[in-house]
């Protein structure tokens, strides 16, 4: 098993999201179920936690955060604006509201890409019932608008190439397992010509959260088999490693030299075999491989005040 350490004091029940800040030398992530924002300074290794009013699906820095600990957030309502108040409290500010075609629905997974807009998935809640009502938008001056692609059940994996040509996705629900590639366009803020990246039932694990290495590889976090999988630009399969969890959910590189793979994880309903006291942790391991740095989101709605 790969040298991978326990990076955080919190055991969250699900960690998800962790997004590493190049300017504050920090990693963000989230704890949806237990409506949790963390963060973690590299310099000091504290954590810090702040309490939110509904679940947090995927967070974003916000570009030029001097003066406050600031993320964009995708909860249960809507889009937010959060401040990251000293007290364990925040300060949340509306961008955007969603309208969900049924109840009992969220927002799931989310990125920035290179221009500063924020992609985020919605899902229904009710994973047994398998409903196809998920959905990808785009947060831009516009507002999140019609959604970029529909059917989904769990959709997740997001990530772009570095050319910034490409954009990846995956459903994690177990009845698809599938990753998907498709064109993009910066310049139109759209998403064309999905195919078939990589079928994840021919692997162990479901395909949850992702991020890309600088040479185009896309690493995937697989979800019930406490592994990560490299897949080439081709989709071909390079190298798995080992989690000391069984259900990894979503890594990022980060760190000074951006060579740190940070990696959530879930707590299983029943713990499996040694990891309890560990599923729930961030983890961390140190790579010859080299991340992208995470953008940050810029493109406030035009009737936001920032």
């Amino acid at each position: 098993m790969q040298n991978f350490k326990a990076l955080s004091t919190s055991r969250d029940r699900v960690g998800e999201c962790p997004v590493w800040s190049a300017v504050e030398q920090a990693l963000y992530w989230v704890d949806i179920e237990g409506k949790h924002i963390h963060r973690y300074d590299w310099h000091s290794k504290m954590q810090q936690t702040w309490n939110t009013d509904e679940r947090v699906g995927c967070i974003a820095c916000v570009a030029s955060t001097e003066g406050c600990k600031r993320v964009i957030a995708a909860m249960e309502t809507g889009i937010f604006d959060v401040e990251l108040l000293p007290t364990r409290q925040t300060k949340s500010r509306l961008l955007a509201a969603i309208q969900y075609p049924i109840p009992n629905m969220r927002f799931n997974d989310g990125r920035c890409d290179s221009q500063g807009r924020f992609w985020v998935s919605t899902m229904c809640m009710d994973m047994v019932a398998a409903k196809q009502v998920g959905a990808v938008y785009c947060l831009d001056e516009n507002g999140l608008g019609t959604p970029k692609a529909e059917g989904l059940i769990t959709p997740n994996g997001m990530a772009f190439s570095p050319d910034g040509t490409s954009y990846y996705l995956s459903d994690s629900h177990p009845t698809v397992q599938k990753i998907w590639v498709f064109d993009f366009d910066a310049a139109a803020s759209s998403i064309d010509n999905g195919r078939e990246f990589v079928d994840m039932n021919a692997y162990a694990g479901r395909p949850d959260g992702a991020a890309v290495d600088v040479e185009g590889n896309y690493w995937i976090c697989a979800n019930d088999a406490g592994k990560i999988h490299q897949f080439s630009p081709a989709g071909e399969l390079l190298n798995s490693l080992n989690v000391p969890v069984s259900k990894p959910s979503m890594c990022a590189f980060g760190g000074p030299a951006m060579t740190t793979l940070f990696v959530t994880s879930i707590q299983p309903a029943v713990a499996v075999g040694n990891e309890a006291g560990l599923s729930g942790a961030v983890f961390s391991v140190e790579l010859n491989v080299k991340g992208q740095i995470e953008p940050c989101f810029s493109r406030f709605p035009a009737n936001f005040s920032d």
